[in-house]
């Protein structure tokens, strides 16, 4: 199988307090990524929040998406929801724009949007889910997702640029979905290890039932994402900087 064909880029979620509560150490993930995904407010985050985490970010020259997710702030939006095509495309539209003033207010610009958790994980599955969210996306702003599902397919019918996902600290199903835990597990850095040199090397992945599951990342644009809510996710970011960087200078991806 042929390499991967762009540079390894890492994203993590952030902004995902509310009020006093602090969710994950951003400070410390931000000198480790390129890519960072702030919570809107309905999962998590809030005015303040979003307001100096998009400071912080451009303060370091990392891209900044929109994360918008399911509303359901006691679930961290992390358990499923029926809503109407209309609803998922509306809520998309009101969470990205709340980013988007306060980009505008940075002069900084909107990189991408993807959506969080179990709106994520419907997307994969559900196309009339995906297409209604890629509705909400703005004119020429590119959606992250995982390749060879409903996303990607929702993405193309609906004319959104599309990024292809890995994920340094989720597991996989043996149809190659996620499997979106409520409250994220612990890994070890010698398992995050293994499981994204496999991703990034071999374009597959270890499911959970021990089968060898193909990621079909063709050639999209790639960026590997860890979460800021999982225990240890310092060394779990570290640990996937480094593979990641590994792999970029042995193909070349400055």
């Amino acid at each position: 199988m042929p390499p991967i064909k762009h540079k390894a880029l890492i994203n993590v979620d952030l902004g995902e307090g509310y009020g006093n509560l602090k969710c994950g150490p951003d400070e410390e993930l931000l000198p480790l990524i390129d890519i960072a995904n702030i919570a809107c407010g309905f999962h998590s985050g809030d005015p303040l929040i979003m307001a100096s985490t998009v400071r912080a970010c451009k303060a370091r020259n990392i891209l900044i998406g929109a994360h918008p997710g399911l509303p359901d702030l006691q679930g961290f939006g992390r358990r499923e929801m029926k809503l109407s095509p209309e609803e998922l495309t509306a809520i998309t539209i009101y969470q990205v724009g709340a980013l988007k003033g306060f980009l505008d207010a940075e002069g900084v610009k909107l990189n991408h949007v993807k959506p969080h958790g179990v709106l994520y994980g419907m997307m994969c599955r559900d196309l009339e889910v995906a297409k209604a969210v890629m509705r909400g996306v703005p004119s020429g702003v590119p959606v992250f997702g995982l390749a060879g599902t409903k996303m990607e397919e929702a993405a193309k019918e609906e004319g959104v640029e599309f990024w292809a996902e890995m994920y340094g600290d989720v597991k996989y199903s043996p149809d190659g979905m996620l499997v979106i835990d409520r409250i994220k597990k612990p890994w070890t850095r010698d398992d995050v290890e293994k499981h994204v040199t496999q991703q990034l090397t071999t374009e597959s992945v270890t499911a959970t039932d021990g089968t060898t599951v193909h990621l079909p990342v063709k050639n999209y644009p790639l960026s590997l994402c860890c979460h800021s809510d999982s225990p240890g996710c310092v060394e779990i970011v570290k640990t996937a900087r480094a593979v990641a960087n590994k792999f970029n200078d042995e193909h070349g991806y400055s």
